[in-house]
């Protein structure tokens, strides 16, 4: 019954998650598309109440007309419309979300043993560590180099160093599958920071401004569209990092850490070109089509490079039944299959533990979930987590070819 709530409790938090998510990023590109689609009104009225730029769009039938004010309107409405409940909707969810599938079972889903054999409770408090450091660690950053010359440069590449530290550290200490969702989190949570301790306290001090009749500081505006630049440009490494656990080719490579920094990289230079091709069309910056072409040459670059190495098939099979033990049937047979979950799955799916009501020591509940056993050793290699039992390809192998074989059963 455990298993049962937990598995609800999952689904509806990345239900909610997925939700503000969408909402939060879409909202967030929207407004990047906006500034940079903007252009100087045509119309005396619009200048004279200080509109600084404006946009004609079509959608759903109708026609809309949105107009940016330098610094502020003439006079404020009654009602003003604010974003920041998508991201803190997004981060809330998203942190009970990791805790509820990597912090509750440390030991299980946070910890792998070959890297770093700690207490789960030190796992878990330097895994929190991870989040609020480099949240630290990059408004220091944003702080000191912000003001200087060529700050954006100097910022970025100092970001860049500090979340490709960050993932090698993660990647080395943790379960690979873990380690990328955790430096996904750590990125996201600097994002919410930003809209939570920047953006959103500069707008309502402007706003403060405003109705008191002072001068508008215009330092607000700027610290917060810094800050809201650099979270369009986490948006895509991000979303690469908490998608790819699904993929366990990514993060369970012994250089995990270089896939995820150059993919993440890739992302960047990708949401760089998207950035920058509205103004490019209105002829405010040069084509931004080489970042998207680096992104695309550094993504078919890890492809290239993480590939599985070719191996003959029968000489795997052979291994695997050779390792299946003495006597064994064919390569289908399930005899060679049974010795391999007895000796790598029954640890968690037998007599005295049933992981997700599963229970591989039955040769019916092996027939019923044949399919199943196939996708998470075979073509995803989720299982064994963390492949604590040391399952190894040639015995995957042997499991695929019977699978492959219609799954024969005595």
């Amino acid at each position: 019954m455990e298993n049962y709530l937990l598995d609800w409790a999952n689904l509806l938090l990345r239900w909610v998650h997925v939700i503000t998510a969408t909402a939060w990023i879409g909202a967030s590109f929207y407004f990047v598309f906006l500034d940079s689609s903007l252009t100087p009104p045509v119309d005396e009225a619009l200048k004279k109440q200080g509109v600084s730029g404006e946009l004609w769009a079509v959608h759903g039938g109708g026609f809309y007309h949105p107009v940016k004010f330098a610094v502020a309107p003439a006079q404020l409405p009654e009602r003003l419309h604010w974003f920041f409940w998508e991201s803190y909707g997004t981060w809330i969810s998203g942190f009970a979300l990791f805790a509820l599938s990597y912090l509750y079972s440390a030991r299980t889903y946070l910890i792998d043993q070959s890297r770093v054999d700690w207490e789960p409770a030190t796992a878990i408090g330097v895994a929190l560590a991870f989040l609020v450091l480099f949240w630290l660690f990059y408004d220091a950053i944003c702080r000191f180099f912000g003001p200087k010359k060529n700050a954006d440069a100097i910022v970025g590449a100092l970001v860049c160093l500090l979340v490709g530290l960050a993932s090698w550290l993660a990647c080395r200490w943790f379960a690979g599958r873990a380690a990328f969702v955790l430096v996904g989190a750590m990125m996201a949570t600097a994002m919410s920071a930003n809209v939570f301790f920047w953006i959103i306290p500069g707008q309502r001090r402007v706003l403060a401004q405003i109705r008191a009749g002072q001068p508008v500081d215009p330092v607000h505006g700027q610290r917060g569209k810094q800050r809201s630049v650099h979270n369009t440009y986490f948006t895509l490494p991000v979303l690469l990092a908490m998608l790819s656990n699904h993929y366990s080719f990514t993060w369970s490579h012994p250089h995990n850490a270089w896939v995820l920094i150059l993919m993440m990289f890739a992302g960047a230079a990708i949401r760089q070109f998207f950035v920058l091709r509205h103004g490019h069309r209105l002829g405010r910056n040069g084509n931004p089509l080489p970042y998207a072409l680096l992104g695309v040459a550094v993504i078919a670059g890890v492809i290239v490079w993480i590939r599985p190495a070719p191996q003959a098939v029968p000489a795997l099979v052979s291994a695997a039944v050779g390792e299946a033990g003495a006597g064994a049937g064919g390569p289908n047979d399930y005899a060679s299959v049974q010795q391999v979950l007895a000796q790598r799955c029954y640890l968690c799916h037998g007599a005295q533990l049933q992981m997700k009501n599963l229970r591989l020591d039955w040769a019916a509940s092996v027939r019923q979930h044949a399919q199943a056993i196939y996708q998470q050793t075979v073509a995803q290699k989720l299982m064994p987590l963390n492949n604590a039992t040391g399952m190894t390809e040639a015995e995957r192998a042997l499991i695929g070819r019977w699978f492959e074989a219609g799954a024969p059963m005595p």
